[in-house]
C-alpha cells in the first residue's frame, strides 16, 4: 500500500467505518418450509420418545421440564395443539399440577412450573388455562428470596425450589421465572420483576450502583460485561468459575440469559448494564460453542441466544470485529447441520444433561422458533 493509498484508507474509515464492516456472503432469510422440514423430523422423533403419560423424560425422576419445553417449542413452530405429542404433553403437565399451584415432580419447582406457564400460555386459547397459569404464577413467586437487598445480594434471585427450603439462587432459574411471570402478564412494575432485576445486575461483570458484589471489582477486561451464573461462587474457594484474581467467569448461556431478562423486564437499550451486556456479546460472538463453557450446556446456550437477540430486535448484529451477521439464518444453519438422520439433536458433552437427545432436542426446537425473521 503506497502512503498515498494508506493516506486515503485512513480518511475513509474515520470519516465513515461503518461502511467498512464486513459483511459474511448474503444469506437470505429462514423460509418457513426451510424450518418445517427441520420440526417436522424432531417432532417425529419425539413421538417415539414420548411415554403413554405423555411425559417426554427419559427418567420420570427428572419431572415435566423437558415435556413443557418441547411443547413450547413445537407449539411455537405451529404445530397444532391436537398433535398427539403436545396434547399428551399438555396432560401429562396437568397431571403435575400441585395443590400449590406449582407444576413439578420431586422437584427442580421453579424450573419446571416457569416452563409450564410458557407452554400453557402458548396453548391458552379462549384462555383455556388462564387459572392454572395465574396460580402457577403466584407459586413462582414465592420461590423468590426475599429481604433487603443492601444486605443480602440473594434477594430478587430464585432456586431450584426443591423441597425441604429455598435453596441456593442463580441467574438460570431466575431468568426462566422473569420470563415465565411476563408471559403470564405480570407488570414489569411488579415487585416480583423489579427485585429480579436487581438480582440479575447483580449477577452482571459489571462494578456499578447496581452491583457492588466484590467479584465486579476484580473482573477481567474480557469477562466485563458478562453475566456469571451464581453469586455464591464469589465465596467458594474451590469454584471452577472463579478467576485467578478473585472474579468469576463470564458464561455465554449466562449472558444472554441476563440480556434477555433485562430486556423482558423493560430496562431501556440505552441503559449501561445492556450496552455492557452487547460489547460483551459483540466481543464473544460464535454459534460453534458456549463462550466460557465450550461445549458444555450447548443447547441451552442456543435457547438463550435465540430469545435475547430477538429481544434485541437487531436482524443484523455487528460483532466487535466489524463482521456482520445475520444471526437468525447462521442459527439456522447451525442446528440444521448438527440435527441427525433421526431428527433429534444430541451434546456428546454429558453435562446439565444434554447428551439426553428428549432435552437436546427440545431446546433445538424451540431455539428454531426464532429462526424466522419478524414481520416489518
Amino acid at each position: 500500500m503506497t502512503p498515498l493509498t494508506r493516506r486515503a484508507w485512513l480518511k475513509a474509515a474515520a470519516v465513515a467505518p461503518a461502511a467498512l464492516a464486513v459483511r459474511p456472503a448474503s444469506a437470505a432469510p429462514v423460509t418457513a418450509d426451510e424450518k418445517k422440514v427441520l420440526i417436522d423430523k424432531a417432532a417425529a422423533y419425539l413421538k417415539t420418545r414420548q411415554k403413554d403419560n405423555g411425559d417426554l423424560a427419559p427418567d420420570p425422576r427428572v419431572g415435566p421440564g423437558i415435556t413443557a419445553l418441547a411443547v413450547v417449542g413445537l407449539l411455537r413452530n405451529g404445530v397444532p395443539t391436537s398433535d398427539d405429542v403436545v396434547a399428551k404433553g399438555l396432560k401429562f403437565l396437568e397431571t403435575n399440577i400441585k395443590p400449590d399451584g406449582g407444576v413439578y415432580a420431586q422437584g427442580l419447582a421453579t424450573y419446571t412450573t416457569s416452563l409450564a406457564i410458557l407452554a400453557f400460555r402458548e396453548a391458552n386459547a379462549g384462555g383455556r388455562y388462564d387459572r392454572i397459569i395465574s396460580a402457577a404464577s403466584a407459586f413462582v413467586k414465592t420461590l423468590q428470596f426475599g429481604g433487603d437487598a443492601a444486605r443480602d445480594p440473594r434477594v430478587g434471585g430464585a432456586g431450584y425450589g426443591n423441597p425441604g427450603g429455598r435453596d441456593r439462587p442463580d441467574l438460570s432459574n431466575t431468568n426462566f421465572m422473569v420470563e415465565a411471570l411476563i408471559a403470564a402478564g405480570v407488570s414489569r412494575d411488579d415487585p416480583a420483576i423489579r427485585n429480579a432485576v436487581g438480582f440479575v445486575s447483580r449477577s452482571q461483570n459489571l462494578a456499578s450502583e447496581y452491583n457492588t458484589q466484590p467479584f465486579a471489582t476484580r473482573t477481567t477486561d474480557g469477562d466485563r460485561g458478562g453475566f456469571v451464573y451464581s453469586l455464591g461462587d464469589q465465596d467458594n474457594d474451590k469454584s471452577d468459575k472463579r478467576t485467578p484474581d478473585g472474579g468469576l467467569r463470564s458464561e455465554g448461556g449466562m449472558t444472554y440469559a441476563g440480556l434477555k431478562s433485562f430486556l423482558f423486564a423493560g430496562v431501556a437499550k440505552d441503559d449501561p448494564r445492556v450496552r455492557a451486556a452487547v460489547a460483551w456479546i459483540k466481543r464473544n460472538y460464535t454459534l460453534t460453542e458456549n463462550p466460557g463453557m465450550g461445549q458444555a450446556g450447548l443447547f441451552y446456550y442456543y435457547h438463550t441466544f435465540a430469545k435475547a437477540m430477538d429481544a434485541l430486535g437487531e436482524e443484523e448484529f455487528e460483532d466487535a470485529r466489524m463482521v456482520r451477521h445475520e444471526w437468525r439464518r447462521e442459527l439456522f444453519e447451525e442446528l440444521k447441520r448438527r440435527q441427525r438422520a433421526d431428527g433429534s439433536w444430541v451434546n456428546e458433552n454429558r453435562a446439565f444433561l444434554e447428551n439426553a437427545p428428549e432435552l437436546a432436542t427440545s431446546f433445538a426446537v424451540l431455539s428454531l422458533s426464532y429462526t424466522i425473521r419478524r414481520p416489518a
